[in-house]
């Protein structure tokens, strides 16, 4: 069984539940869904002006490392153990969760990216797409919710199977990247397409790896994107918020 929901559904159903669960998960992940991805770029934009990331080789390479050694597996990591969380009404590892990875943002900008996601997404689900339970479970974390645990939690209450729920993330984390990329270098659609290609099976890998990771392991080695994200707020001309 691939998806389910949190319907009620008979033994000749299956499809239809199936259906239903990623109905929704299309739709939060879509870039059509208003929680304002198309105003971040996550430190490209200055990357792209320091010559760090200038053709589709370069921009896979810098995006391959954001999924397996940055904020992709952080993010992929924390999405986990709130779904988790939420999902087995642990309602005080779940504010933990949210208060660590509120924490664990490497800049003010990542940070404003991050909790104005997460609030938008939240706020929408709960206005367009509410379900049993999620406003108590939203309730008890005394931290807004970044926009990872958020996507988790409102999957969790939904019963939205985590495995898909966690790819789709990852693969609209990685498009709004390339998004960017291409108005910033900039990229024609096929060369874009190129490198959502070209970072398919580490997308595959950082959620695997995330499945399986406990809070410990979390850890980013992405020096230069970290500075990156940190240096966008001083650069004269901007295009993004980060």
């Amino acid at each position: 069984m691939l998806m389910t929901t949190n319907e009620p559904v008979g033994a000749g159903a299956l499809v239809e539940g199936e259906a239903a669960a990623l109905y929704r998960l299309m739709t939060w992940l879509s870039p059509a869904f208003p929680v304002g991805g198309f105003s971040y770029s996550s430190g490209l934009e200055w990357a792209v002006e320091a010559g760090d990331v200038t053709d589709t080789a370069s921009l896979a390479d810098w995006l391959d490392a954001m999924l397996g050694d940055g904020s992709g597996f952080c993010d992929a990591t924390f999405l986990v153990h709130a779904y988790r969380a939420a999902e087995a009404g642990e309602t005080t590892a779940l504010n933990k969760i949210a208060e660590l990875a509120a924490a664990f943002v490497p800049s003010r900008e990542r940070q404003l990216e991050t909790t104005s996601q997460g609030r938008a997404f939240i706020d929408i689900a709960r206005a367009a797409w509410n379900a049993d339970g999620l406003d108590a479970v939203i309730a008890v974390c005394s931290t807004p919710l970044v926009y990872p645990v958020a996507v988790g939690v409102v999957a969790a209450m939904h019963a939205v199977p985590l495995a898909p729920t966690l790819h789709g993330f990852l693969h609209a984390l990685v498009s709004n990247w390339i998004s960017a990329a291409s108005r910033l270098i900039p990229l024609g659609q096929t060369d874009s397409q190129r490198v959502l290609v070209r970072l398919e099976a580490a997308v595959a890998a950082t959620a695997n790896r995330a499945l399986d990771a406990a809070l410990d392991d979390l850890g980013s080695a992405t020096f230069r994107a970290d500075l990156a994200s940190m240096r966008h707020e001083t650069q004269y001309t901007r295009l993004f918020r980060s």
